[in-house]
């Protein structure tokens, strides 16, 4: 009887070790939420909530502009591997209802980072050029997207965020709400940072080839005037080039802004006919591995975009 009792405590004790052994096991294998996000500003904001808490992946890349991006079937595979989805809108993401639709998971959270934010209307630029140019249809924003570039909306996405996190895995639901707190704070410095920069200021206008800023514009009461529209590869009619070419000169601005990713060509078309300068103010749609490993990242970013339109337009 002894026998069989200490061969009975002995077989518990060995699978108690086994499954001690598995579960060690999981643990150490970084049994981690999966996430796949758009691109970088929902990267950034994904990983500051999420911290160690999770596997982030970024399906586009630095260097590809997010306004012209179709998913490859290896990434439309991540997403339905991951166990939530984070993207910005569906009119930046123009691709995602119909993606979604095909997908067959059932786990899979899906965070729409934007939720709850009233979008503004396309610009009129936009609207005219695609009267004439219907090979870009499919990439027509309806919508402005670009609403991560207030940092006031940014903290509603990260809010949206932190909230569908804490869905999929409530058992870290309060690391993701203090994450999220602290990230806020930070986006909270930068917003006041904007405010005290443009207070009192006498020139409030600025010229940018990308209308990727009028949500920013709209929060710190400035005045942005696009060459084009919403996709930054649009080309001006001659007649609205005309017209900016005389509203530069009557206006005195001294700098037509251009982004990193798109052709600077149209920007430098109106630069060389009105004798302003050029300068980078980046809607931060990607950011390199060699720039984020100086530590640059979202913030970093506006900081620096603050410092061209406060140093080379606002006075």
């Amino acid at each position: 009887m002894k026998k069989w009792s200490f061969l009975v405590v002995t077989v518990l004790a060995f699978v108690l070790v086994l499954a001690g052994c598995g579960a060690s096991a999981d643990k150490a294998s970084g049994d981690k939420l999966k996430v796949v996000t758009t691109f970088y500003p929902m990267y950034d904001f994904t990983k500051n909530v999420a911290g160690d808490n999770a596997s982030i992946d970024m399906l586009i890349d630095a260097g590809t502009e997010p306004h012209d991006y179709e998913p490859s079937a290896k990434d439309i595979a991540k997403i339905e591997a991951a166990d939530v989805f984070i993207y910005n809108s569906e009119d930046m993401e123009t691709w995602v209802p119909s993606v979604l639709k095909s997908l067959d998971s059932k786990k899979l959270t899906i965070i729409d980072a934007s939720k709850g934010i009233k979008l503004l209307e396309g610009s009129e630029e936009e609207e005219h050029d695609h009267d004439h140019d219907h090979g870009e249809e499919g990439h027509h924003h309806e919508h402005d997207p670009h609403v991560w570039l207030s940092p006031v909306l940014a903290e509603k996405e990260v809010k949206n965020i932190q909230s569908g996190l804490s869905k999929a895995d409530k058992a870290n639901a309060d690391t993701y709400k203090k994450n999220a707190e602290k990230y806020t704070d930070k986006l909270k410095t930068l917003d006041n940072k904007f405010k005290t920069a443009f207070e009192g200021a006498k020139q409030r206008d600025f010229v940018t080839q990308h209308a990727a800023f009028q949500y920013l514009a709209n929060e710190y009461d400035l005045h942005q005037v696009a060459i084009a529209g919403l996709s930054p590869d649009q080309e001006p009619s001659p007649a609205r080039l005309a017209e900016l070419q005389k509203y530069v000169k009557e206006n005195n601005i001294s700098t037509i802004y251009f982004e990193e990713v798109a052709s600077p060509k149209v920007a430098e078309t109106l630069a060389n006919e009105t004798g302003a300068k050029l300068e980078v103010l980046s809607p931060i749609e990607g950011i390199t591995d060699k720039e984020q490993k100086k530590g640059m990242d979202y913030i970093a970013y506006m900081e620096q975009n603050l410092q061209a339109l406060q140093k080379k337009t606002i006075k």
